[in-house]
């Protein structure tokens, strides 16, 4: 079973950047897809992005071009680099482990293995 602790969320000023960071123990993240959700009170859990074991991914739609998924799999890490942050992307950003596939995964009932979540906050 592998374990996975997320960190880097924080308050951030609108404009800015933020790197959030998925570490994992127990298991290589190269045994698995992997990915990033966001949710905010009261809404339902959201995709933002996902890589599989061979570097492929995927982005939801608005996310694509302020949104960098990698791994780093000499640290066994997950990334999220989002850039140019706004208020809506205010939420607790969670990673998330599904089965190892050459495919992409976005739901979250693809994925069984979930962090506890890093909050993001984005205001002046």
């Amino acid at each position: 079973q592998v374990q996975l602790v997320e960190s880097g969320g924080g308050l951030v000023l609108p404009g800015g950047s933020l790197r959030l960071s998925c570490a994992a123990s127990g298991r290589t993240l190269s045994d698995f897809t992997m990915g990033w959700f966001r949710q905010t009170p009261g809404k339902e859990r959201t995709f933002v992005a996902t890589i599989n074991h061979l570097g492929g991914r995927s982005y939801q739609g608005d996310a694509v071009a302020r949104t960098a998924i990698s791994l780093d799999k000499a640290r066994n890490t997950l990334y999220l680099q989002i850039n140019d942050l706004q208020p809506t992307d205010t939420a607790v950003y969670y990673c998330a482990a599904g089965p190892k596939t050459d495919g992409v995964l976005s739901k979250i009932s693809d994925f069984g293995i979930w962090g506890q979540g890093t909050q993001v906050i984005v205001s002046a």
